[in-house]
């Protein structure tokens, strides 16, 4: 029986980034950039004015007040994208929208607010300090600055700079393609009819849903039914579009495990027992042509679920070219006993709270791999050793945070 941490390498032995592929800056949010950007101008790219206003010399306000206005001609209006031609002299003006450029002589703006927003001519009530309500030139970006590193993860403030700067498009690691498969006859598709000892499909969505927010794209096919020959094609057809393939069920030693019997006969899927609970019976290898990733997860529903987490999330981080690619660990008091099985790892389902500015960890209600109610309830996974049968209230433990990462 292997350990949790020989299946783990295993696993991710071999796998690396997608390779880039150029995406528009809309298709780019959620992946990693695959190539770091430089500035090819200043952000901003010129002098422009921080709020609507006029573009006055100080000197000709410094003594402006609210009881001994001043009176400047105005002798030009710039909206935004508009560069005014006029040189500002002593005692004119010129009105200015937000982010216009600064018109040269100009050494601050008053804003509207502080004016009685006239023209030709206007009264200003205050006075300014030299560069007062002015943008300069490269205060937020200089020419040539390092904007985003290889490994940026895009989001819409990673795009927001890179579109600044335009980039139009971004060199990514694109989503993986993972194809999701729910195999047993005794599965429908939820919202079907049940008939009798047949029950709905739970893991393929869970699955499907858990893929997407690794940052995936999920595929999701079946339920399939305990047929070798439709679970051999079904396979075959999903290859062209897949770059990893999940199936759940059939990996048991049961007579009509087809997974495990279908692919035991390829010989490019490796079947073991992992020192876990739940997820003991997993499955990995590859398959067609291009040797796609395909993991083998137990149907039991639990027991599927956690198999991704510790397993295949992991591996999906990676092709996405995530530096981290575990959720994040931390430790939390155990606020009720819990027991474990000699020699497995356990994943026991609980609620993670903070009280009291440190971390708690309550089980969320039985630990069965099948029960469905507790793992809603869980916002995380107790790590509980092999060597560790018993654990006490307010012990100290390992949680794995199922909401980060």
């Amino acid at each position: 029986m292997r350990s949790v941490e020989e299946h783990l390498q295993a696993v991710l032995a071999g796998v690396l980034p997608l390779s880039p592929l150029d995406v528009t800056l809309q298709d780019a949010r959620g992946c990693v950039l695959a190539e770091s950007v430089t500035a090819p101008w200043p952000l901003p790219p010129f002098d422009n004015a921080s709020m609507d206003g006029y573009a006055v010399k100080v000197a000709d306000v410094a003594t402006a007040t609210e009881g001994a206005p001043v009176t400047l001609d105005v002798i030009d209006d710039v909206p935004a994208g508009y560069r005014s031609a006029e040189v500002l002299r002593e005692g004119t003006a010129i009105r200015i929208m937000t982010g216009a450029p600064i018109p040269q002589g100009a050494e601050a703006v008053i804003p509207v607010e502080s004016t009685d927003a006239g023209m030709p001519t206007v009264r200003i009530s205050r006075s300014v300090k030299m560069g007062d309500y002015i943008r300069l030139r490269g205060d937020d970006i200089a020419l040539g600055e390092l904007v985003s590193t290889a490994g940026t993860i895009l989001g819409p403030r990673e795009i927001a700079l890179l579109a600044a700067v335009g980039r139009g498009r971004a060199s990514v690691h694109p989503q993986p393609r993972v194809v999701v498969m729910s195999t047993g006859s005794e599965l429908v598709e939820p919202g079907g009819q049940l008939l009798p000892g047949m029950i709905s499909d739970s893991n393929g969505p869970t699955i499907a849903a858990a893929v997407q927010e690794a940052g995936a794209i999920a595929y999701r096919i079946g339920p399939i039914p305990d047929d070798p020959d439709i679970m051999l094609a079904t396979l075959e057809d999903q290859l062209v579009r897949a770059d990893l393939i999940i199936t759940t069920g059939g990996v048991s030693a049961g007579a009509y495990d087809t997974v495990k019997a279908v692919l035991s006969r390829l010989g490019t899927v490796e079947f073991t027992k992992v020192a876990m609970q739940p997820g003991m019976p997993q499955g990995h290898g590859t398959l067609g042509p291009d040797d796609t990733p395909i993991f083998t997860l137990p149907g039991n529903p639990v027991s599927a679920y956690v198999s991704f987490e510790v397993f295949v999330r992991p591996v999906i981080r990676r092709m996405l070219g995530h530096q981290n690619i575990y959720r994040p660990v931390v430790r939390a008091v155990l606020a009720e006993s819990l027991q474990s099985p000699a020699g497995k790892r356990q994943f026991a389902r609980g609620s993670l709270s903070v009280e009291d500015g440190r971390y708690v960890v309550r089980p969320a209600g039985g630990q069965g791999s099948h029960m469905l109610g507790a793992l809603a309830k869980s916002n995380a996974l107790v790590v509980v050793p092999e060597d560790v049968t018993d654990l006490r209230a307010g012990s100290a433990v390992a949680v794995l945070r199922l909401d980060e990462g």
